[in-house]
């Protein structure tokens, strides 16, 4: 029994070492995607018809334009979610405690060390692997190899982890990514049905292979993208990770659930200018502690973040 159980623990390590390794692989297939579709939509199509005049040409300049602006949105996006670290725990965190209840100073010296044995007492967390408090919706990460505040999940596509920090950036890189596949799929439909017809398709076997690679991928990419965009719309609203999705159904009221609009202000930001771009104003950047989790309410009914 205890063979098996260290042969299990060996392969989740190998797997989470494998995920690791996969960094640069998936940054390249994702700007590989990118290229591909630039390539067909700009140079095989769409630059040669603003240059030839006419109606095309104005169709083109609208495509061109539409193009270049969400691309440069999903790239900023995308590198913002893999560049910012998504929230550790401070060094030696400890809950804000309410002192009027003569809660204060519980987690000092001996009750310390048997909090870790008893991660449930006072509803604080402790992580065995770290050795240290975990705040509110904070959660280990074996990939990462640390404690995430308010981890929504570990990402492949981004080699990062999706937590407090980086979360607004992560949904901007799929809002981004699913306008910019769509409009790819419906500047290359045209071009794409030509393939099934008897008419004559103008432009290099290499120039028609591309686009054809494109609109499929760009096709796959916008409809798998739209599904996950659906889902974590729904997670914003009701101020629900990935992670903590299925204890919520498990109560009956979320703890965390302040109204939609506090929700989406959570993630977003209050500042209204700053909702579609993958930054926060100053403000919002002054109430991060809030928006990391690190603020542990003193009393169940009340447990919920406030920016």
């Amino acid at each position: 029994m205890h063979r098996s159980g260290a042969v299990m623990a060996w392969n989740v390590f190998k797997f989470c070492t494998a995920l690791r390794g996969l960094g640069s692989i998936m940054i390249l297939l994702v700007l590989g995607v990118v290229g591909v579709s630039y390539y067909a939509v700009v140079l095989c199509n769409y630059f040669p018809a603003l240059i030839s005049g006419g109606l095309d040409s104005l169709v083109a300049l609208v495509v061109l334009l539409l193009f270049h602006g969400l691309l440069v949105m999903l790239l900023w996006s995308y590198f913002s979610v893999v560049l910012t670290d998504p929230g550790g725990v401070p060094l030696n965190w400890k809950p804000v405690v309410d002192e009027e209840n003569g809660d204060a100073d519980l987690l000092d010296g001996s009750e310390f060390s048997q909090l870790a044995g008893e991660p449930t007492n006072l509803g604080v967390r402790y992580c065995r692997k770290c050795n240290q408090l975990k705040p509110p919706r904070c959660h280990h990460c074996s990939v990462c190899g640390r404690c995430i505040l308010k981890m929504d999940h570990h990402c492949v596509w981004v080699v990062n982890c999706v937590g407090a920090l980086n979360y607004k950036y992560f949904l901007l890189f799929l809002f981004y990514t699913f306008l910019e596949t769509t409009l790819v799929t419906l500047s290359l439909l045209s071009h794409f049905i030509m393939f099934f017809t008897d008419e004559e398709i103008p432009g290099s076997p290499s120039s028609l292979a591309t686009t054809f690679l494109a609109f499929v991928l760009n096709l796959a990419f916008a409809l798998s993208v739209f599904g996950f965009l659906i889902m974590h719309i729904s997670l914003v609203a009701g101020n629900t990770t990935t992670i903590e999705a299925y204890e919520k159904q498990t109560t009956p009221k979320w703890r965390f659930d302040l109204g939609r609009k506090k929700n989406f202000e959570q993630v977003f930001g209050m500042d209204k200018h700053y909702w579609f771009i993958p930054t926060y104003s100053e403000e919002d950047i002054r109430r991060m502690p809030a928006l990391q989790g690190l603020e542990y309410p003193s009393k169940p009914e009340s447990d919920g973040l406030e920016f």
